[in-house]
């Protein structure tokens, strides 16, 4: 998921209904704010993926599908997985749209169903920010990566102006952002260390607030912050290999 699946749904006091989500997400991509937040966002993933051709990527929590597609798009074959099934509809008419082929699963990610050891790299998108426990989940995405595979993980940053908004909204009744979790750097490098994962990094990216005029100003100065901290960073990507000797070994 991009920015806009995780503030597109934030619309009303509980969020809109399952249907209203694809258009939360247009009206969040075509404001400056998500435009340029989403850009980010998508630099810093697709620079942690690198070279996608060839790759075979499984992409956790995929959404309407903008990350799998553009993977896709890139020459790797990609399979999508996530719990809702318009959300799969919205990927599948995606991924038609720009004329590449993306396979598509209905999921949860927690249970993934696909055998070990079988994607050059796992990709999740804030989807572990709405897991209590999020160790059972990372351990299934490592069980599905090949020896020596990458896990790339997107998620919300705890010490953030954004985060702080987000709790507000969680205070003041939203049900989206009451569940939320807000991660750290060190949280992030802990769960892939209890995973068994190897050469963890964490990189940030969105160091404004959540306001246009913020976004405008530091935007093209964003990324040469994130190559030296993560504090203030919105959002997290944590990039780790998976160990060389087999995952079912690990467990």
């Amino acid at each position: 998921m991009t920015e806009a699946e995780r503030s597109g749904p934030d619309r009303g006091a509980h969020g809109p209904a399952l249907e209203d989500l694809p258009d939360a997400y247009a009206d969040w991509r075509r404001s400056i704010l998500g435009r340029i937040t989403d850009a980010l966002e998508e630099h810093l993933l697709l620079d942690r993926i690198g070279p996608a051709r060839g790759m075979l990527i499984l992409d956790v929590g995929c959404g309407d599908g903008v990350l799998a597609t553009r993977l896709a798009q890139a020459g790797a074959r990609v399979t999508g997985i996530d719990a809702s099934a318009d959300m799969i509809a919205a990927a599948r008419r995606r991924a038609t749209a720009a004329g590449v082929e993306v396979d598509l699963v209905k999921g949860k990610a927690g249970n993934l169903p696909f055998p070990d050891e079988h994607f050059d790299c796992v990709v999740s998108v804030a989807t572990l920010c709405f897991v209590d426990d999020p160790r059972p989940t990372i351990r299934e995405m490592v069980r599905v990566l090949k020896p020596g595979g990458r896990l790339i993980l997107g998620e919300l940053g705890r010490w953030n102006l954004w985060a702080a908004q987000r709790r507000m909204k969680g205070w003041l009744g939203s049900k989206l952002w009451s569940a939320a979790h807000f991660r750290s750097r060190s949280d992030l490098i802990a769960l892939a260390h209890q995973a068994g994962l190897r050469d963890a990094v964490v990189e940030g990216a969105v160091f404004y607030p959540p306001l246009d005029i913020a976004a405008r100003i530091m935007g093209p100065v964003d990324h040469k912050i994130g190559t030296f901290t993560t504090i203030g960073g919105a959002f997290l990507v944590l990039t780790a290999k998976s160990p060389v000797e087999a995952t079912s070994q690990l467990q």
